[in-house]
């Protein structure tokens, strides 16, 4: 578990250690960037073919996924931004620094941050994986390595994931406060 919010790695070590499995865990309190993900995971004794790979870090999400090669997940979870609707293959551009309190848009909810879901969906197809599904509301996205469970996970289609109420209030009401904001399409 790796998280910039000391606050957050302190809560997680407390749920964990009343679960009774903390000292099973690597809870790490830093800042997490394109540059060094890799090393992170390393330094976590972590490497090669792993189970799990969940990515939210409400920022570079995009471009810290598409840095990471030292583990292979079978399964990814990624949320998505998903005011940005079902078509775009859009993403904030790279920033080392990216600080999403930055933005007044982000005062309230965080509007400008994070990539969409055509655009993970995008690179995850080129590293081999597809789209199996998304939570209730539409803003987590699960991805599982083709080849593992078709039968029982189909691939879906990206804009399946665009159903609940809180995305039709998002494209409609918070897209228009980002859409002319700085975006990358990939």
């Amino acid at each position: 578990l790796i998280d910039g919010n000391e606050k957050s790695i302190k809560s997680a070590r407390g749920f964990f250690e009343f679960q009774q499995v903390a000292s099973r865990l690597t809870m790490l309190s830093t800042f997490v960037t394109a540059e060094n993900i890799n090393n992170l995971i390393r330094q976590s004794g972590i490497q090669g073919e792993i189970d799990l790979l969940c990515l939210d870090i409400d920022g570079m999400d995009y471009w810290v996924l598409n840095a990471i090669d030292v583990i292979d997940p079978r399964v990814v979870v990624l949320e998505y931004q998903d005011i940005l609707g079902p078509e775009r293959a859009w993403t904030v551009p790279y920033k080392k620094d990216f600080d999403v309190h930055s933005y007044p848009v982000n005062r309230d909810i965080n509007n400008y941050c994070g990539a969409s879901l055509q655009a993970f969906t995008k690179l995850c197809n080129a590293r081999g994986y597809r789209l199996v599904g998304c939570n209730k509301t539409g803003w987590n996205a699960f991805f599982v390595k083709k080849g593992l469970g078709e039968s029982f996970l189909p691939e879906i289609r990206v804009d399946s994931c665009f159903k609940s109420d809180w995305n039709r209030f998002g494209m409609e009401k918070r897209f228009p406060l980002v859409k002319d904001m700085d975006w990358e399409e990939v």
